[in-house]
């Protein structure tokens, strides 16, 4: 029996929902590995449908106040600490999620330490355009994780980490070696294209531009919210007056769009660098027994 099983796949391909039918078949609990739905109160724009999990526990949702920057290092600390409270209680464990960089944490044994800020270092590069940042961050690296060139802040973050590695010794801390059977949902592109517009427009209706301006009421920044990108960047320009509500769904739809086809891009890249991955339709999971 393998440490976990993983179940991944783009945005709105229905990985929550397997992962739930699953869990209820084999006694296990649920890890997320969703780089966004750590925090409070960002519900509809991260697409946490909590709902979906009924009585099974989850875990990694919900464990940050908005404002902050989580990282890969927590998450690799909060991942063995949900992990192994799991499996002490007898549970098995099922990863869950589309956020490339950390399934591959998990799965390939990332070991990582802690990287300060570098202030002198982001002085250096305050005013320099995305495109500029772009460019010094492909210095250090092949740009396999393209979120971390959504914004200008993520660049700069992503820059100082490397700045941090190149120039400091390091004494990674150890991270156990995991087998995982690995699954991917393999939804075709033209329906997983009217499933993220649909949703979209379905959040919406529910109330996703107001959950941003609670969020900004509270006293957010704006620049804080559009760090985290995607639904976050649009429908805080919306909120702010710098976009209308039509040139926000239409940017914000087609932003969606692109990202699932770089997740699609970057789990291939995990394949080629050794995660095996089963594709299966999403009507197959339920024919899995024995797992």
């Amino acid at each position: 029996m393998t440490d976990l099983i993983t179940i991944l796949g783009p945005t709105a391909s229905g990985k929550t929902a397997i992962a739930v039918r699953l869990a209820r078949q084999i006694g296990a609990e649920i890890i997320s590995a969703d780089s966004r739905q750590v925090y409070r109160r960002m519900n509809l724009g991260t697409g946490k449908d909590i709902d979906e999990y009924g009585e099974i526990p989850y875990h990694l949702i919900d464990i940050c106040e908005p404002g902050t920057r989580y990282n890969l290092f927590a998450y690799q600390r909060d991942f063995l600490a949900a992990y192994e409270d799991i499996r002490r209680r007898g549970r098995r464990v099922i990863l869950c999620g589309g956020s490339g960089l950390y399934l591959e944490s998990i799965l390939r044994g990332y070991r990582l330490s802690p990287v300060p800020q570098n202030d002198a270092l982001r002085r250096s590069l305050e005013g320099k355009t995305l495109g500029e940042l772009t460019e010094i961050l492909s210095s250090y690296k092949s740009l396999h994780n393209t979120t971390d060139i959504d914004t200008p802040q993520r660049a700069v973050r992503a820059i100082e980490i490397e700045e941090y590695y190149r120039r400091t010794p390091v004494d990674r801390r150890p991270f156990p070696a995991l087998t995982s059977l690995t699954f991917g949902v393999d939804i075709d592109r033209e329906t997983r294209r009217r499933r993220i517009s649909d949703r979209l427009r379905a959040r919406l209706d529910a109330g996703m531009l107001d959950e941003v301006r609670a969020l900004l009421a509270e006293g957010i920044a704006p620049d804080d919210l559009i760090y985290y990108g995607l639904e976050y960047k649009y429908l805080t320009l919306c909120a702010t007056g710098a976009m209308s509500r039509d040139e926000m769904f239409r940017q914000l739809e087609t932003a969606i769009h692109q990202f699932a086809k770089r997740q699609m891009t970057y789990f291939r890249g995990m394949e080629r660098r050794g995660v095996p991955i089963r594709w299966l339709r999403p009507e197959a999971f339920a024919q899995l027994e024995n797992i």
